[in-house]
């Protein structure tokens, strides 16, 4: 069976890739903030909202590749009851920083995996993440040195690389911070027959 990623993320795509898997790369065609606005005043939290993301991602993906078994993933980063997305400019960049030194957040990471346009397995899973007191002057050198990378992220990091610095204490799997928790979904792929056992 064909497996397909519904993301244009390297992070995503490299974890797939690492583990072994063979995959094609369809990026969905989703309005995510469109999608956002349906859930409000729903009551929705931050793993609803990323769960829902995920599986609207897969479908629409699978609806065009119906032989496909369709992997969709999504992301949210919150504080408390903020929710934040991915920075549109650097100044934007240096507010989100502002706003998350010092403080712990929480990223929300889901994954759904859709078959004929309908949704047959899905998974979200949390990390907490303790940003350390962040200097004015650390923000402009850390956007500085990251560069436009920072805007491809809801948190303005990338874990993997100088983002680290960032952080005081992570608290959760390392492959639900880059947006994929791979090991549910490993353990689904083997119940499907995709991979070996």
């Amino acid at each position: 069976m064909t497996l397909v990623l519904a993301s244009n993320s390297q992070a995503r795509a490299a974890l797939l890739t690492h583990a072994g898997l063979i995959f094609e790369r369809v990026a969905a065609e989703v309005d995510e903030r469109a999608v956002e606005m349906t859930l409000e005043g729903t009551g929705a939290g931050p793993d609803d909202v990323a769960q829902v993301l995920a599986d609207v991602k897969a479908i629409d993906v699978s609806a065009r590749h119906p032989g496909a078994l369709v992997i969709g993933a999504d992301q949210t980063l919150s504080l408390r009851d903020r929710r934040f997305h991915k920075p549109s400019d650097m100044d934007a960049a240096r507010r989100q920083l502002s706003a998350l030194a010092g403080e712990t957040h929480v990223l929300s990471s889901a994954v759904s995996c859709a078959r004929g346009g309908e949704v047959v397995w899905r998974h979200v899973a949390q990390a907490h993440m303790t940003m350390r007191p962040l200097s004015p002057g650390f923000i402009a050198h850390y956007l500085a040195v990251a560069g436009d990378n920072v805007l491809k992220s809801v948190g303005c990091y990338q874990l993997e690389t100088m983002g680290i610095q960032l952080f005081d204490t992570v608290d959760g799997d390392y492959f639900t911070i880059l947006g994929l928790p791979l090991l549910p979904l490993l353990g689904f792929l083997r119940r499907e027959g995709i991979l070996e056992t």
